[in-house]
């Protein structure tokens, strides 16, 4: 809704593999403008997801793929030239006294909610997917890989400080002009 409201000129597209997700999404108001679509990251083609776009968001998505890196082509093709991608993900820092917190958080909140309300393995991929996904740096460097440029991590504060992270890169914009 945010997004819809700063950009009101914008088309939007919302995809995710999760029915009940995509449910909720569109339970709520939109702007004809806004459309969603109910297919995997891996599928995005095959889903009629055919771009271009000015920017892609994609929130808790790579470390749950079995290739990031595949899909990260992907948007990187999705994107025009220029266009912007922002990812917002767990990655720890590479410090130990994060991976430390993260490893309090789970075994005092994350493990023990996911035994309250029933879920308790959905909890544990959680706890095991932020341990053995890149860290920070590790992100960045795939993000690069991919063809991103201007690739830069940003930290949110509090305890998530060195644990979930902002990431942002731009698919090259084009030259102008021929060399001769």
């Amino acid at each position: 809704a945010a997004l819809a409201a700063a950009f009101p000129a914008a088309e939007i597209t919302g995809v995710d593999a999760s029915a009940g997700m995509l449910r909720a999404a569109r339970a709520k108001p939109w702007p004809p403008r806004v459309r969603f679509v109910h297919a995997p990251a891996e599928e995005l083609d095959s889903a009629g997801v055919s771009g271009p776009f000015d920017a892609v968001f994609a929130a808790y998505l790579f470390r749950n793929l079995a290739d990031p890196d595949a899909v990260l082509r992907s948007v990187h093709r999705l994107l025009v030239p220029g266009g912007g991608l922002a990812v917002h993900e767990y990655a720890l820092s590479g410090r130990r006294a994060d991976r430390l917190v993260w490893s309090a958080v789970c075994r005092g909140v994350i493990v023990p909610l996911g035994t309250a309300t029933g879920d308790r393995e959905l909890y544990r991929h959680l706890r095991r997917s932020v341990t053995e996904f890149d860290t920070a740096p590790g992100f960045v460097a795939r993000l690069a890989r991919a063809g991103f440029e201007g690739v830069r991590v940003l930290p949110l504060p509090g305890w998530q400080t060195g644990i979930t992270h902002t990431f942002l890169g731009r698919r090259a914009a084009e030259k102008t002009g021929a060399a001769r």
